[in-house]
């Protein structure tokens, strides 16, 4: 199963389930996992969904692997509603949701560009003593910029040193640089300071002249 996957031949990993089962073999949950996560990465949300039915009919419980591939399938396809709908459902079966489980949720309302989503669930994840992880700020920080929520990009860049994390220097000087074409010079050598001084790397951020700035 592990193979087919791999290779994208996720067709195959399918015959092979429905094989197993026509000889009365029962697929654990590892083999479910494997599949789902291969049909749920390649956007294959209909036979994901149907090899999930699957799964429950044979009464396999699904576990935070399973369901973190489910929402990343509805969150690459931008059915976040549905998604939303999920996390809730694992909660209520005492699954608690992992950085993972926040981290696509994020990607999939930044691919829907839902700001006022993104920000919630950044919220939640931060509340649950979770952080993004390099990837993650990489595309929650120009998505901040881009939308002209500087407070909320200014978050995140602190958060960014915070977690220790190493993001490439242009993206926090677009902070830096947006900030200050907003007149907002407090907050961008705040952020200027902040990464200057960060001790796990030297970061060389500059707040922009007001020419520079305009």
């Amino acid at each position: 199963m592990k193979a087919y996957c791999e290779m994208g031949s996720l067709e195959s990993g399918v015959k092979l389930l429905d094989e197993m089962e026509s000889k009365g073999l029962v697929p654990n949950l590892i083999t479910y996992n494997i599949l789902l996560n291969g049909l749920y990465a390649n956007e294959k949300l209909e036979d994901g969904n149907r090899v999930w039915e699957k799964m429950v009919g044979k009464e396999v419980s699904p576990d935070i692997r399973t369901y973190n591939a489910k929402l990343l399938g509805l969150s690459l396809t931008k059915t976040t509603k549905e998604a939303v709908e999920l996390l809730e459902e694992m909660k209520n079966k005492e699954i608690t949701p992992d950085a993972i489980s926040f981290s696509v949720l994020i990607k999939g309302f930044i691919k829907e560009g839902n700001l006022e989503e993104v920000k919630r669930v950044y919220g939640e994840m931060q509340e649950a003593g979770f952080k993004p992880d390099k990837f993650g700020f990489s595309k929650l920080v120009p998505f901040a910029c881009e939308k002209g929520d500087m407070g909320f990009a200014s978050e995140l860049a602190k958060d960014v040193f915070k977690a220790k994390r190493l993001l490439e220097e242009e993206l926090l000087q677009q902070v830096v640089d947006c900030l200050a074409k907003e007149s907002k010079l407090k907050e961008a050598e705040e952020v200027v300071q902040l990464g200057n001084k960060c001790g796990y790397f030297h970061y060389k951020l500059k707040v922009p002249t007001e020419e520079q700035a305009n």
